[in-house]
């Protein structure tokens, strides 16, 4: 892993958590003790994949262009789900999703950039929008 690709962070252990990492690195399970801590985190990740999966699929800031279409917000609300959309760019609402199918999909909008939509989801959103 090059420099470039990590961030350095610091934490603080308790002195019994430390030295049973210490324990295992001396035993040579790992070879220092960033490497057990990246197994662990990783571990952690691996752990909760599913989670993270979703919650990325459902809050993720899309870069560029975002286009939402009747049959999408369809989908959406046949799954049981909103959404909390996140766009750095453009994001468009199709002309054929209606204010009630707006309402019931979308939790929030956050656009950094700009929002079309007709009006009357404009309108029925105005709370959601920031």
């Amino acid at each position: 892993m090059a420099t470039s690709d990590t961030e350095k962070i610091t934490i603080n252990l308790g002195y019994v958590d430390l030295g049973q990492i210490d324990l295992l690195v001396q035993e040579g399970f790992y070879s220092n003790r960033t490497d057990f801590i990246r197994t662990a985190i990783r571990n952690q990740l691996a752990t909760h994949a599913d989670v993270v999966k979703q919650t990325v699929a459902r809050k993720t800031m899309v870069l560029g262009l975002q286009h939402y279409t009747r049959r999408d917000l369809e989908a959406v609300q046949k799954a049981g789900e909103k959404l909390q959309i996140q766009v750095l760019g453009l994001a468009v609402i199709a002309d054929d999703v209606s204010p009630e199918l707006a309402k019931a999909t979308i939790d929030s909008i956050i656009v950094l950039g700009a929002l079309r939509a007709s009006r009357a989801v404009k309108s029925i959103l105005a709370d959601r929008i920031r």
